[in-house]
């Protein structure tokens, strides 16, 4: 029952806010059902941890582990942006009469990214993939300025062309597993039981085939260009969700199938995995170097962190699987408080540009404080969680005999960590270029920073047993030896 319920409130949220009488109240609307779907969410999760699985239609809607925790991080995430965006949407927009239409999209789009994890069949999980690049589209472009509308654009063209691409490879893991004697109902858990019987090279090829076509939907390199004109042209809500949870999604999806592939004897991608997971990570640390604009920065960062989780995954042991999984959480926890804090600069000083932005801790102290905070976490400084969990996969993965790859990855997190604060520390510190005080954030916004770095701070120095039992159920799930 809760398993529904998170996934379908979102959909009562949009229906509510799309009807005219209730328009006014969307917001209230949208943070209420959202605040609604989380609780479910964590239900969800105690279940699983309970029982191991939540079945809500069998064959349809199942959650395990990993599916559990994506659900908890997409509803914790999108009800934080929901609140953000009381304030923020509200502070001199020029679009006031469509923010119904907004909190509509938005309620869509959060009702595609948790029923991704809630399908127990793939091929529905490619439905639920491209929903998010649908309503995605919509609310990128939604401030209509041109280079809103050329990121909204680019972001459709370049992530819808990879759906016929991993559709046919669903369409191919489909061959495989009925030729291989599967069941007539096709999901996650009956592919992982048959994949030791399946064609390894119909396994491989379809994983190719997926791969290419959601790797340019989580901003993988070289299929990342999208991504940083999306991230840093849509409104700061919707990158909150797109940098810290839609990413993620589509991943978990490759992850999932990798998990297959890496069940089956003789098809081994893993080596792959780490050379492309490296590849994403260096190409985000150079690009981090030259950056101009803040929010681009930290979209240039998603496209690193996603790296380091391909990079443990291809690592393929327990431990970096564990590694992988509190990469993905404190990614997503972190990156979406990045971007608030982006935003309450943004409405200060009304510029996206670095180099306009000097002496931030005496013009605005509060988005100051939040900047400096959410730049250390994002950037992996102890004793933030990121730093654990990359030391993690660091340590994982000399344990297993990755040796030069560690190397790698190591040099080029410390890249990027430089290349962040080089920015960072510009913007805070120096002669400000306007001695005026800035107008404080909006009540929201300041709310919704606040409860996002609580998780933040506090993963950093001690995780609940919970939360480590249900990271322990999700890795377990990534299919390392």
């Amino acid at each position: 029952m809760a398993l529904m319920v998170a996934v379908f409130i979102p959909l009562l949220a949009a229906l509510l806010c799309w009807i005219r009488p209730f328009r006014a109240f969307a917001w209230v609307i949208t943070v209420v059902c959202l605040a609604g779907s989380f609780a479910a969410a964590v239900v969800i999760a105690a279940h699983v941890l309970a029982a191991g699985s939540v079945v809500g239609i069998p064959g349809w809607f199942e959650a395990d582990g990993l599916s559990a925790l994506v659900i908890l991080l997409v509803s914790f995430v999108c009800t934080l942006a929901a609140i953000f965006a009381g304030g923020y949407m509200h502070h001199g927009s020029q679009n006031e009469d469509r923010l119904w239409w907004f909190y509509c999209n938005f309620n869509l789009l959060v009702f595609a990214l948790i029923v991704v994890p809630a399908f127990a069949s793939p091929n529905l999980a490619w439905v639920g993939v491209e929903l998010i690049t649908l309503f995605g589209v919509l609310l990128v472009g939604f401030e209509r300025t041109p280079a809103a509308l050329e990121a909204a654009w680019k972001f459709s063209i370049l992530t819808i062309m990879g759906a016929p691409i991993s559709l046919l490879g669903f369409f191919t893991l489909y061959w495989a597993y009925h030729i291989s004697g599967g069941g007539p109902l096709e999901t996650w858990q009956g592919l992982h039981a048959s994949a030791a019987v399946m064609s390894p090279n119909l396994l491989k090829f379809s994983f190719l085939l997926v791969f290419v076509g959601f790797g340019a939907k989580s901003g993988l390199a070289p299929m990342h260009t999208w991504l940083p004109d999306a991230h840093s042209q849509a409104p700061t809500p919707i990158c909150a969700v797109l940098s810290g949870i839609k990413t993620t999604v589509p991943l978990y999806a490759i992850l999932r199938l990798l998990s297959i592939v890496l069940a089956s004897p003789e098809a081994r991608i893993g080596r792959w995995m780490v050379v492309i997971g490296l590849f994403s990570v260096g190409i985000a640390a150079f690009l981090l170097l030259q950056v101009r604009d803040y929010k681009r920065m930290f979209a240039f960062s998603t496209v690193e962190h996603m790296g380091i989780i391909l990079t443990a995954a291809g690592f393929a042991t327990h431990a970096a699987d564990y590694g992988a999984v509190a990469q993905m959480v404190n990614h997503t926890l972190t990156k979406s408080l990045c971007f608030y804090s982006a935003g309450i600069v943004l409405l200060a000083l009304e510029t996206r540009q670095i180099s306009e932005v000097r002496g931030l801790f005496r013009i605005a102290p509060f988005a100051a404080s939040a900047l400096l905070f959410c730049s250390l976490a994002i950037a992996g400084a102890p004793p933030f969680p990121i730093f654990l969990s990359e030391f993690s996969i660091l340590s994982a993965g000399l344990r297993s005999g990755h040796t030069a790859a560690v190397t790698i990855l190591a040099i080029l997190i410390v890249i990027a960590f430089i290349a962040i604060f080089l920015h960072v520390n510009r913007m805070l510190f120096g002669e400000p270029q306007q001695v005026e005080t800035a107008p404080s954030a909006p009540l929201s916004c300041r709310v919704a920073i606040i409860i996002a770095a609580l998780p933040v701070a506090v993963l950093g120095v001690y995780i609940p047993g919970p939360v480590h039992s249900l990271m322990m159920l999700a890795a377990q799930q990534l299919g390392g030896h």
